[in-house]
C-alpha cells in the first residue's frame, strides 16, 4: 500500500511528491502517462519564475525539475489512473486504465486542464492540419508564412510573439476592444510589427480542402467582414480543468466541485474528502502560474505528510 498518490506530474504533482518524501514518506508514487513537466514544457518562453533570470523555454526550464524531486525516493509510474475512490476504510483506490488497482492511505491529485476548443465550424475537421493549440509545437511549419490566433488572454498573446519571431506576419483576432493579459504582454504585442490586430472580431468558420486549413471566414461587431487567407490557425480560448478521474461509477464527484468543475479546496489545498488534496489548476481560483502550481504542490505533500503521519 502506498503512502501517498499523486496524480499528475506537472510542477504541483513533482513539488507535492518533493515535499512529501523529504518530510518522510516512504511509498509515494506518481502517476504520469508522459514524462514529467507538465502543460508548461509547451510554453515557449518563461519570464517571471523568481530565480532566473533568463528567459527560457518551459520545456527547459522543467528540464531539472523530476530528477530533483525525486532524489528523496517519489517514484515515477508512466500509467494512467482512470478513476480514484475512497473506501469505507478510508483507503483509496486508484484505478489504473489496465483495470489494476492501488492502494493508497492519501492522494494529491493534480491533473490540471486542457486547452479548450473554440466550437468554430471546420475546427474538428482541421485539428491538427492547419488548427493548433501550441506555438511552440507547430510553429516551426509556418516558417515565413501568415498565420492566425484567436484569443485574447495570456497565453494568446504570449504565443503571438512567439508566432511572430517565426512567421511573416500574426493575425491576432479577439471578439474584444481590450485583452485580458498582463499589461506588459499587452505592450509588447501592440509593438510587435509583425502582428496584426483584429479586435471585435469572431471567427466564423475555418475552411480549406484535403490539404488542410486555406483560411479563415471573420466577421467584425460593425458588420464587416474579412477573408483571412492563411494556412494555420493556433486556439487559444481557455482551459478545460480535468476532473474526470474523480467521477465516480454513479456519475457523482468523489469531492466537492464547483459550477466550472474546478475542485474545491481550503488554503492548505483539502478537499471535502479527508486525505485527499487537490493543487495546481485543477483547483478554485488557481492563478495558473508555474510558481503558485509549485506552492499548491509543497503546501499539498506537506498536508499529505501530515495526514498519513496522524
Amino acid at each position: 500500500m502506498l503512502d501517498l498518490a499523486i496524480i499528475g506530474g506537472g510542477p504541483a504533482g513533482l513539488t507535492a511528491g518533493l515535499y512529501a518524501t523529504r518530510g518522510g514518506l516512504k511509498d509515494v508514487v506518481m502517476f504520469e502517462k508522459g514524462m514529467p513537466g507538465g502543460q508548461i514544457t509547451s510554453s515557449s518562453e518563461i519570464e517571471n519564475y523568481p530565480g532566473i533570470s533568463e528567459v527560457m523555454s518551459g520545456l527547459d526550464m522543467m528540464q531539472n525539475w523530476p530528477d530533483q524531486c525525486m532524489r528523496f525516493g517519489m517514484k515515477h509510474r508512466m500509467d494512467e489512473v482512470s478513476r480514484v475512490s475512497k473506501r469505507e476504510d478510508g483507503i483509496f483506490e486508484i484505478k489504473l486504465l489496465n483495470d489494476e488497482i492501488i492502494e493508497s492511505k492519501s492522494v494529491v491529485v493534480c491533473t490540471g486542464s486542457t486547452p479548450r476548443r473554440s466550437g468554430v465550424k471546420g475546427e474538428d475537421k482541421f485539428f491538427g492540419r492547419g488548427v493548433s493549440t501550441c506555438a511552440t509545437c507547430d510553429g516551426f511549419f509556418y516558417k515565413d508564412k501568415e498565420v492566425a490566433v484567436l484569443g485574447g488572454g495570456d497565453t494568446a498573446l504570449e504565443e503571438a510573439l512567439y508566432l511572430a519571431n517565426i512567421c511573416s506576419k500574426v493575425h491576432l483576432i479577439h471578439r474584444r476592444d481590450a485583452f485580458r493579459a498582463s499589461p506588459v504582454t499587452v505592450e509588447k504585442v501592440k509593438n510587435n510589427a509583425n502582428i496584426e490586430l483584429i479586435l471585435n472580431a469572431t471567427v466564423d468558420e475555418i475552411y480549406g480542402d484535403n490539404s488542410g486549413v486555406m483560411g479563415v471566414k471573420i466577421s467584425q461587431k460593425d458588420g464587416g467582414k474579412i477573408d483571412l487567407a492563411v494556412p494555420g490557425i493556433f486556439v487559444f480560448v481557455g482551459m478545460n480543468v480535468n476532473n474526470s478521474i474523480l467521477m465516480q461509477e454513479d456519475g457523482t464527484p468523489l469531492c466537492e466541485l464547483n459550477e466550472n468543475g474546478n475542485v474545491i479546496v481550503d488554503l492548505e489545498m483539502h478537499t471535502s474528502v479527508k486525505g485527499l488534496f487537490a493543487a495546481g489548476d485543477l483547483r478554485i481560483k488557481a492563478s495558473k502560474q508555474v510558481v503558485c502550481a509549485a506552492g499548491d504542490g509543497a503546501t499539498a505533500g506537506i498536508q499529505a505528510l501530515e495526514y498519513v503521519n496522524d
